[in-house]
């Protein structure tokens, strides 16, 4: 499909990828191998698509909610007979990322309007995530990388450093894209801490950084004792080792995992 035929709908919140050497880095930074299951979220008309279909990787899954790119990916597929190639016509909010079986590498470029629920589920629930690569705004790349204390570290921060490692691709302008946002995007990527070093208990941290973080200015202590009656005494602080003063924005996301569990603990 040509540039000038792309209609990006605003309500998918779609901006399409149109510079070549922005694509090739992307493509690099998958590091894709033979042995490689991946997974691509938004392919859209197929920028990054066309590329990654002649990677060498074992399989390719497009995910699209989009009507007309799930059936002209679908349609490629079947005239040029790509059996490792499959389209899901679906809103990638929907998916089971629970089933899916064996090590994947995810990428994309994902919606402004939903990259943040879509990122706060592929870390937690893919059993075994190989890397993920996405394109996302700059300012909520920023907002997951920072670290405990900025004023940007979030709940987002905390709960993806608390299952991967988080590195700064690289910046790219509006310019690269059709139509160009008002904003700057950045390549964003996830390298999955190993298994033993992952949140034992992901329930009970999620609802413990959702509760701290909507109420960032209070003081801990406060907030423990509204939100947990049966389980919060003050023999926290001793072993969490912090002031009971302390708010949610200087917590590590190791010290969350910790806070979690000894909640948890006690009940």
């Amino acid at each position: 499909m040509s540039a000038d035929k792309i209609i990006a709908k605003k309500s998918l919140g779609q901006h399409f990828l149109n510079n070549e050497s922005v694509i090739n880095k992307i493509i690099e930074l998958g590091e894709i191998s033979p042995d490689d299951q991946v997974m691509e979220i938004g392919p859209g008309p197929g920028a990054l698509t066309s590329i990654l279909r002649e990677t060498p990787c074992k399989c390719l899954w497009l995910l699209e909610k989009d009507d007309v790119f799930a059936k002209m990916h679908a349609e490629y597929a079947k005239v040029n007979s790509l059996e490792h190639m499959q389209v899901f016509h679906i809103d990638a909010l929907t998916f089971s990322w629970k089933d899916l079986q064996g090590k994947w590498k995810i990428m994309g470029n994902l919606p402004y309007n939903v990259a943040s629920p879509l990122m706060w589920d592929i870390v937690s629930q893919v059993p075994n995530l190989g890397k993920a690569v996405f394109m996302i705004q700059k300012e909520v790349a920023e907002r997951i990388r920072a670290k405990e204390g900025s004023k940007t570290y979030g709940a987002l921060s905390a709960w993806i450093q608390s299952f991967c490692k988080v590195e700064k691709g690289f910046v790219i302008r509006p310019s690269a894209f059709t139509p160009p946002p008002k904003v700057d995007s950045e390549i964003i990527i996830f390298k999955p801490f190993p298994k033993e070093d992952l949140p034992q208990n992901p329930e009970e941290l999620a609802k413990l950084i959702k509760i701290t973080f909507q109420q960032r200015r209070k003081q801990l202590h406060g907030i423990l004792q509204k939100a947990y009656p049966k389980s919060y005494t003050e023999s926290l602080w001793s072993e969490m080792q912090i002031p009971k003063e302390t708010r949610a924005e200087m917590l590590s996301p190791k010290q969350f995992q910790k806070l979690a569990s000894l909640l948890s603990n006690t009940n």
